[in-house]
């Protein structure tokens, strides 16, 4: 089918219609029909952006009008009956099949899903307790590491506390009050190069124990996977250490007192189904911190929660807390630094999840918004109308 294409355009006082009959659907490339189009009629140079867009533009609106037409046309066969659609539906499914196939890229094998099949298979082997233990050593030296930590910021505030009493003595003999404030910013200074440094360390140091931590993880697996292997039979006849230790009770909250009832209770009409119920009064944080105590208690929790890791089986904890998403106060600031006090072998940090949070609730709020405002103007529109 064949279109005139008509554009307009002044070159001084005279005004100019250019008129070209077009095919379609078009083949031509857009980029190129603007400049064969000028120097077959003589066209000034300045009309080229503008040749250009109507152009583009019209080309665009036309070949919609087809497509659309061709639609119409398709839907009312398929209406009528006289176009099968089972058979339109099968074609349709090959031709997706065929097309997938041949351009779509391979998805690669996600490693994160890789190393939760490798976990669940070892925490439900008798590799359990060693993936345990090896846990547990990390969770030690990072220990350790924040214990270096605060003993050096504990003497950094300590000196710097001394030399601001000494000036303080000064003030108004010797010193002056501008003193004052360039050794306070001077402290200040101090204290943030030093947290920076350390907290650097302590993101190096526990991105190094993730990745050595799952590269074992994947190596183990294989081994034991391997029949010619003697890893498996090693890890099997391990001591059994999952024994009450005879210095304690074993109980997860060995440091404080407990008040904790039980109860079973049943429900339901005619057909009754039984509930126990545990109700315990403790630190909310107990349940999420890794014990520097290695016994039996604590390692069975430990072990409980590793083997509902990747499940459906999954529990959580509610933290009540405020409407900023932030670590920066309250439960949220002590519930980041226990989270700090031990590698995620796992998920990626709070820090990292509290980012992503935000920037999901800036984006739905944006969202959110910008529904409002169209249905303001659309309120409005029918307001006008009426």
């Amino acid at each position: 089918m064949e279109r005139e294409f008509v554009y307009e355009f002044n070159a001084g006082n005279q005004h100019f219609v250019l008129t070209v009959p077009l095919t379609f659907p078009a083949h031509e490339n857009v980029s190129h029909l603007p400049r064969r189009l000028m120097l077959l009629h003589n066209l000034p140079c300045f009309v080229e952006n503008g040749l250009r867009e109507s152009l583009a533009k019209f080309i665009e609106e036309e070949s919609v009008e087809d497509f659309d037409r061709e639609a119409e046309a398709a839907l009312e066969a398929v209406k009528s009956g006289k176009m099968d659609l089972h058979q339109l539906a099968k074609a349709w499914a090959q031709a997706y099949t065929e097309a997938t196939s041949e351009y779509a890229r391979p998805e690669d094998p996600s490693w994160d899903e890789d190393f939760a099949d490798v976990y669940h298979d070892l925490i439900h082997s008798p590799a359990s307790e060693t993936l345990l233990n090896l846990e547990h050593n990390y969770f030690v030296s990072i220990s350790e590491l924040i214990s270096e930590r605060d003993m050096e910021l504990k003497k950094l505030r300590e000196r710097q506390r001394a030399e601001m009493d000494k000036v303080m003595q000064e003030l108004g003999k010797s010193l002056t009050d501008q003193d004052v404030n360039k050794l306070a910013a001077q402290h200040f200074e101090s204290q943030q190069l030093l947290e920076n440094k350390w907290n650097n360390e302590l993101k190096q140091t526990t991105a190094i124990q993730k990745q050595e931590y799952q590269e074992w993880v994947v190596k183990l697996h294989q081994d034991l996977k391997n029949p010619n292997s003697t890893i498996g039979d090693e890890i099997k006849v391990t001591p059994n250490q999952w024994r009450e230790s005879e210095e304690g009770t074993g109980r997860l909250f060995e440091d404080q007192r407990q008040l904790e009832e039980s109860f079973t209770i049943h429900l339901g009409a005619q057909l009754k189904t039984m509930h126990n119920l545990r109700l315990l009064r403790a630190d909310m944080l107990d349940f999420c911190k890794h014990k520097r105590s290695h016994r039996s208690g604590v390692k069975l929790h430990r072990l409980q929660t590793a083997l509902s890791l990747y499940s459906t089986s999954l529990c959580g904890l509610v933290l009540l807390v405020d409407n900023r998403i932030s670590s920066y106060s309250g439960i949220k600031r002590d519930f980041a630094t226990v989270c700090q006090e031990c590698t995620d072998f796992h998920f990626p940090g709070v820090q990292e999840q509290l980012e992503v949070v935000q920037q999901v609730v800036l984006y739905a709020r944006a969202q959110h918004s910008r529904g409002g405002a169209a249905h303001v103007r659309r309120a409005r529109m029918r307001g006008a109308s009426v």
